[in-house]
């Protein structure tokens, strides 16, 4: 077993390294994160973010979002400082279809009449579910995990094999980062893109749902999506799934695309200016890697390949993680 202040690399400043650390610091463990750029600057950072099992491959999705849900509506209760709110909003389809296991069971689930649905969607349903505002989030996820004596510096780690040994457990999750760093030839790339514009006043979410069961890969769904996620006074409209396309350069047509989308569910949007864009990479592999191997004789726990779940994962993950780093 590790002994109590047991130091700890982690590598890499998303979701999954900052939310990974605090668990494990205010497990007691000496903690240090080294990313190459700050978390503001993250894929993290352009997530949207909805709590949403969907595409992301494991056995233990559903242990991990339970856990993930259960942890975020209790921060919207309790960290204001967290921009986590649960909202109601609502799921529809563009053809017909049953909803999903994993929303029937949460709060809120009612199926939607056909008078509800937006122009061009056939069914729907209306939940409870979280939605994180990620430039505040990633601000809060840094300061717990300083709270409990971690701490965070920018430097390059070159190849897992280069900073395996550089502490007595490292930690890869360096999320799509890890094609090269690990190397794993099974990550790939997704881009996606948001935009962001001022909220006139929505209050509910809206998500298209693009069928399948949690687990689905992204080579199942469609490279465009509708979603409207309100985060107070800002309005986040999605979305794209560009499969191997891994720059973070705005795109004018993939942007023209989601505000016309957007529209068509609130046509005041079509008027709104545009204050942002937000462009990330989902780092995709199948399954999931959360796993503990011996790198050179030297601790190493993964914990990337989230795709587009990684906040939907990240507690139930990092509580994984901090498991096996407790056993070894």
């Amino acid at each position: 077993m590790t002994s109590v202040r047991a130091e700890v690399l982690i590598i890499g400043a998303g979701v999954a390294g900052l939310t990974t650390g605090a668990l494990l610091a205010e497990a007691g463990m000496d903690v240090r994160i080294r990313t190459a750029a700050p978390a503001l600057e993250s894929t993290s950072y352009a997530a949207g973010a909805i709590w949403d099992p969907l595409y992301a491959s494991h056995e233990r999705i559903r242990p991990w979002t339970d856990v993930t849900y259960r942890t975020l509506t209790s921060l919207a209760r309790n960290a204001p400082d967290a921009g986590v709110h649960v909202l109601d909003g609502m799921e529809a389809t563009r053809v017909p279809a049953t909803p999903p296991t994993h929303v029937t069971t949460l709060p809120g689930f009612r199926r939607c009449d056909p008078d509800d649905l937006p122009p061009g969607f056939v069914t729907g349903w209306r939940y409870h579910a979280p939605v994180v505002d990620m430039p505040v989030y990633l601000e809060y996820l840094q300061h717990r995990l300083k709270a409990a004596g971690g701490t965070i510096s920018i430097g390059h780690a070159p190849s897992l094999a280069a900073v395996a040994g550089e502490a007595p457990i490292v930690i890869n999750c360096t999320g799509p980062g890890a094609a090269e760093f690990v190397p794993d030839s099974r990550v790939t790339p997704i881009r996606g893109q948001l935009v962001i514009v001022e909220n006139p006043g929505i209050e509910e979410f809206f998500a298209e749902h693009l069928g399948g069961p949690p687990g689905m890969t992204h080579d199942d769904a469609p490279r465009e999506m509708t979603y409207l996620l309100p985060q107070g006074p800002l309005l986040v409209l999605g979305g794209s799934a560009e499969i191997g396309r891994a720059d973070v350069d705005e795109d004018a047509r993939i942007a023209a695309g989601i505000i016309a989308r957007c529209a068509r569910i609130d046509p005041r949007i079509a008027e709104l200016p545009v204050l942002g864009h937000r462009i990330g990479i989902r780092p995709v592999r199948d399954p999931v890697r959360v796993e503990h191997e011996l790198v050179g004789g030297h601790h190493v726990v993964h914990n990337y390949g989230h795709g587009g779940a990684g906040v939907s994962l990240s507690w139930g993950c990092a509580a994984d993680v901090r498991d096996l780093v407790l056993g070894l």
